[in-house]
């Protein structure tokens, strides 16, 4: 229960990680959830997604900063937050011998106020599965049993570290609707994935890692915004690009053109398409195999990696050429 009166369930301030030998796998992030909201956390591997979930579910201590869980310290006031939240980690370590039930039976004897073992299997679509032993699960139905235990609880706040890897295309769909279903009823989420298809559908807000820090934060459409849309089509026969009108009145930031297939991208995508559809219908010509669609969370993603990166490179090439100045002027 969150005593702070606050309406942030998650609170994050200058978050840092460092592990043995001085690696700093989180450095100084800050961001907030509030309650009943699904944030995502992205990242290239080694981006620092579980570092800092590991944080946030009390595994360990920070090294520098602030977490606050439903207002408590989830290290230090574990008692506290332990029995209000759910955790489904990557890989659950299940002894193989027990079956699924007995398996979901001992997780509940150690839960506070947990759900009856059959609600949870049906819940994550394992109802039929109950009698089967957990070596003898597919990789799909194992991550469906890491899901029933994290949700044995009837948790405010759920943790889902990868939660649909190894599944198959149905089984995603249905983990997405359920996670939707306990969003929708209070739940708070915080969600790592590598499947940004995931986090689009899903997440109210996402925060994009680099190296520990975060490059990017918003709602997944505030973050695809800040790219261009795409627009492609094939020229007539007969006409060449300059034969349209002017790029820059057209809103086009930036275009491609290999052949007669033309690849146009703008931020201005409504007034981009009507003037070149108004040029391509006073031309009376029509536009093959025309394709006109917004930026992809997948793009924003990329690109925004592809800036961190380069700007850390930046970065590092300054700050060698400094101390090489530096040497050079002591010599």
């Amino acid at each position: 229960m969150n005593t702070n009166g606050h309406k942030d369930v998650i609170e994050v301030t200058d978050l840092r990680r460092v592990y043995g030998g001085g690696f700093e796998a989180v450095r100084g992030i800050t961001f907030s959830v509030g309650r009943g909201e699904l944030f995502a956390l992205l990242g290239t591997n080694g981006a620092g997604k579980t570092s800092t979930v590991e944080l946030l579910e009390g595994l360990a201590p920070p090294a520098a900063g602030r977490v606050r869980v439903l207002g408590h310290d989830p290290y230090r006031e574990r008692v506290a937050v332990r029995p209000h939240i759910g955790v489904m980690l990557q890989e659950g370590g299940f002894p193989s011998e027990l079956t699924v039930g007995e398996t979901v039976r001992l997780w509940a004897g150690c839960t506070s106020g947990a759900r009856p073992a059959a609600e949870a299997l049906e819940l994550v679509g394992l109802g039929r599965r109950s009698g089967v032993r957990v070596k003898q699960l597919s990789g799909g139905e194992k991550r469906r049993l890491d899901l029933a235990l994290a949700l044995l609880g009837r948790p405010e706040v759920l943790f889902l570290d990868e939660p649909t890897t190894g599944l198959d295309a149905e089984g995603r769909q249905a983990t997405w609707e359920l996670v939707r279903e306990l969003r929708d009823e209070g739940t708070t989420v915080l969600l790592t994935t590598h499947y940004l298809e995931e986090a689009e559908d899903l997440a109210d807000r996402l925060a994009i890692l680099h190296e520990g820090r975060i490059a990017a934060t918003g709602t997944p459409a505030e973050v695809t915004a800040s790219q261009p849309s795409r627009i492609a089509f094939d020229l007539p026969d007969g006409y060449f690009l300059g034969d349209l009108p002017p790029l820059a009145e057209l809103g086009v930031t930036d275009h491609e053109a290999a052949g007669r297939r033309v690849r146009l991208r703008t931020h201005e995508l409504q007034r981009t398409a009507t003037r070149l559809l108004l040029w391509a219908e006073r031309a009376r010509v029509e536009l093959g195999g025309l394709d006109i669609r917004s930026a992809s969370l997948e793009e924003a993603f990329l690109r925004i990696a592809r800036e961190a990166a380069g700007a850390t490179e930046a970065a590092l090439e300054g700050s060698r050429g400094g101390a090489t100045a530096r040497k050079g002027a002591a010599v």
